[in-house]
């Protein structure tokens, strides 16, 4: 009904339309938070290799420890995939830029990956795909990057935008 009467008023008075074409205003969206969400899930199969080679007993303290890092590797690397998704569908003009759908794929692929095992190696791809999206990005803003080990384990390497 409310809309129906916004209509109406519409018709009378003619309100200018708002245009945008994102979600959100434009300069915010950031891959870093994909970044360290990668990096949460190689820091996380570590702890799990870690614990795994410490062997001892299988115990409730064993099993809650493991959960606990399963749990949060698979949250970080949906929450890294997610944040790929939200920049790739409302940033990126595919026009502009036709190659970037393949490197989100890749990345999508190597996340449900280090979602299914605790495999080291897709975990630093996983990261390193990020990155690439990451260089890219940034050089759609104009921005030089760089790249350096993130300051915490697992101190793999990482792009940053160089301000």
């Amino acid at each position: 009904m409310f809309y129906h009467l916004l209509k109406g008023l519409d018709r009378l008075v003619h309100f200018e339309r708002a245009q945008a074409h994102c979600d959100v205003p434009c300069g915010i969206y950031d891959p870093s938070t994909a970044q360290i969400a990668a990096l949460t899930v190689v820091r996380m199969m570590d702890l799990m290799a870690d614990l795994e080679a410490k062997g001892g007993e299988r115990d409730a303290a064993f099993y809650n420890s493991m959960a606990r890092y399963i749990a949060v590797k698979e949250e970080h690397a949906e929450k890294a995939k997610h944040e790929i998704r939200v920049i790739w569908g409302d940033y990126f003009k595919k026009e502009k830029h036709p190659d970037v759908a393949d490197l989100v794929h890749k990345i999508m692929q190597l996340g449900s990956k280090a979602r299914q095992t605790a495999d080291r190696e897709v975990g630093v791809q996983f990261v390193e795909a990020i990155n690439e999206f990451a260089e890219v990005f940034w050089q759609t803003k104009g921005v030089k990057t760089k790249r350096a080990k993130a300051p915490y384990a697992p101190a793999l390497e990482m792009v940053y935008p160089d301000l």
